[in-house]
């Protein structure tokens, strides 16, 4: 036991090995959100759909049609928001409930003390996802290599290429902005990466010092866990509004003008 105040690691720590494999408490909340919303999917299907929704089926679709319409209206074309939608839609429930999920009583409190480099150190059981920033980086990987298979997708391989690759010769500008264009694809990852990092990583601390300071059940601490509420839900938005966006961007053609996406309207 120990009275001093422990302010979260950068790092997300290992809790145990499975092989050569280290399972770090962050992935393990991270495979608890996952099976958390696979039950609710589960339970969702095992439903019979009725004509007249009521319960679950009634929460599910008002909130999934909400969703879509607001991401249809988004980009303005509802034909694309349909192939958009299952991706971004998945981002931002997995943000949004392991943003939620690190805000329970326990996190981030409940763990083992060990000793390491002559030093005895706090090591918590679970801790938020994106308290890593190696989830973040991955989640974001997961974005940007979407926008590229979607454009590859829709505009076919000459169209998007395109837009990065330009004959310098008879284009120099457009040579140099397809540079500029493939550094930002980069830009993005390094974007997403830190921004949801920061945040989650931010409220952590912010958490840490009100536990230290005030027990969570006290009313002076209510208002900072509604706060990393509000915070976890616009964190998930942003996240996936801006995969949105950046998908709309690479399904679009040069000027604005949409490339022919074959005969691929048919489900």
């Amino acid at each position: 036991m120990s009275n001093t105040f422990v302010p979260p690691t950068l790092a997300s720590e290992t809790i145990f090995h499975i092989g050569t494999f280290e399972v770090r408490n962050t992935l393990i909340t991270a495979v608890m959100t996952l099976v958390f919303l696979t039950i609710i999917a589960l339970l969702v299907r095992r439903k019979k759909y009725a004509m007249v929704p009521s319960g679950i089926q009634n929460v599910v679709e008002a909130l999934i049609g909400g969703f879509f319409d607001f991401f249809a209206g988004v980009i303005g074309d509802r034909e694309k928001a349909k192939k958009f939608f299952p991706l971004v839609a998945t981002i931002f429930f997995f943000v949004l409930i392991s943003n939620w999920m690190g805000l329970f009583p326990g996190f981030s409190s409940i763990g083992i003390w060990e000793e390491h480099e002559g030093h005895e150190m706090f090591v918590p059981v679970f801790r938020s996802t994106f308290a890593d920033v190696n989830m973040t980086f991955a989640l974001a990987l997961i974005s940007v290599t979407a926008c590229q298979v979607f454009g590859f997708s829709l505009l076919g391989f000459k169209g998007y290429a395109g837009k990065f690759f330009v004959n310098p010769f008879r284009d120099p500008i457009g040579c140099f902005v397809g540079l500029l264009e493939i550094l930002s694809e980069f830009a993005k990852m390094i974007s997403f990466t830190f921004r949801l990092f920061g945040n989650v990583f931010a409220g952590e601390v912010l958490l840490a010092v009100i536990a230290f300071l005030l027990p969570w059940w006290l009313p002076a601490s209510l208002p900072f866990y509604g706060l990393e509420v509000f915070v976890g839900f616009i964190q998930a938005l942003v996240f996936s509004f801006l995969t949105l966006i950046f998908l709309k961007v690479a399904t679009t053609g040069h000027g604005g003008h949409e490339a022919h996406e074959g005969a691929t309207h048919g489900a």
